[in-house]
């Protein structure tokens, strides 16, 4: 078992949503990794209202009970995949909203983003890695985007091409190898 502990963050939680089927299959090719144990976190067990901290995250002095159980829960990795739609040119509300809660639970921390959409996503993930560079979160190269034509059948049913099996395996070995060299930064 590795010390290092990486969150699958699920960045949607629309009813019928995809990104349950995306973040599985993430999760799934994470299972038996030597390099880190894998967790999904899904958003929709996290019901967080916009933001309601009367403090900026900043200061860590958060005091709504739904705050604190994502601190504590967020506090416990090294790492993250975050997985998101494309919702107009951007990520979902819902995501952006809970990486806004916390600010040092992120930092000295590593992320990798896996999207999907019309486009593949590709611009969520253009906006999650200006956020997580202004969180201290460390950004790898690699990411995945997974069109609505090409990898769902009928924009619904996941079936994803062979080429992201190479690719999902780059970004955890990028993944991996960020959260273990960032992990002493923390003490």
């Amino acid at each position: 078992m590795s010390d290092l502990k990486i969150a699958i963050i699920l960045g949607s939680t629309r009813p019928g949503r995809n990104g349950k089927a995306v973040a599985d299959w993430v999760l799934e090719r994470g299972k038996g990794r030597a390099g880190a144990d894998y967790e999904l976190v899904d958003l929709a067990d996290f019901p967080l209202p916009h933001l309601d901290e009367p403090i900026p995250p900043s200061a860590g002095q958060y005091v709504g009970e739904h705050t604190k159980a994502w601190a504590a829960k967020i506090a416990e990795f090294d790492g993250f995949v975050f997985v998101t739609p494309e919702y107009n040119h951007s990520t979902s509300g819902v995501l952006k909203n809970a990486i806004d809660y916390l600010y040092s639970e992120w930092n000295n921390k590593a992320a990798a983003f896996v999207s999907y959409g019309g486009l593949g996503g590709a611009r969520a993930i253009e906006h999650l890695r200006g956020i997580a560079s202004e969180l201290q979160l460390a950004h790898v190269r690699q990411q995945l985007s997974f069109s609505l034509f090409n990898d769902f059948e009928n924009f619904s049913v996941f079936k994803p091409a062979a080429l992201h099996e190479d690719a999902v395996t780059t970004l955890f070995d990028q993944l991996e190898a960020w959260s273990g060299a960032l992990k002493p930064l923390r003490g």
